[in-house]
């Protein structure tokens, strides 16, 4: 069983995404959780991640700044607090169309994530080191 905890987001090594897009993977597997794994991705102005699936459910709440979520109806602004449920397997994606940094807080519903990106069909597991936008693993 693991045990309640307080993360603190400036003791987290945030993980270089690519494009300079940064994130702070928080819950997970790595602090024992079993059922859910959350974080926070900031997006530079411009910033995004490519159109992908996951194989698990996912929220996102904007924090900061403001973008589009695009979905499978159309794509959407999205500004603070707004939030976004993407079912499994469901094409998505986040960018950064404001003047600002934009943070996101994510939540998956598994700790045993994926990310299939749609224009190469690639599988990575999400925070690997393949699972960068830019295309470059990292070392």
């Amino acid at each position: 069983m693991s045990l309640p905890r307080i993360l603190k987001i400036n003791e987290i090594t945030p993980v270089e995404r690519g494009n300079n897009i940064k994130t702070s993977p928080l819950a997970g597997e790595m602090i024992g959780s079993t059922v859910l794994s959350n974080g926070i991705t900031c997006f530079p102005k411009g910033g995004g991640i490519p159109l992908h699936t996951h194989n698990v459910e996912e929220t996102v709440t904007i924090l900061e700044g403001e973008g589009i979520c695009e979905l499978p109806d159309g794509v959407h602004p999205v500004k603070p607090f707004d939030t976004s449920f993407v079912p499994a397997g469901v094409v998505h994606c986040f960018r950064n169309t404001g003047n600002t940094e934009m943070k996101i807080l994510w939540v998956y519903g598994g700790t045993s994530v994926t990310r299939t990106y749609t224009e190469t069909g690639e599988t990575v597991n999400q925070l690997s080191p393949s699972d960068r936008v830019d295309g470059k693993a990292a070392d």
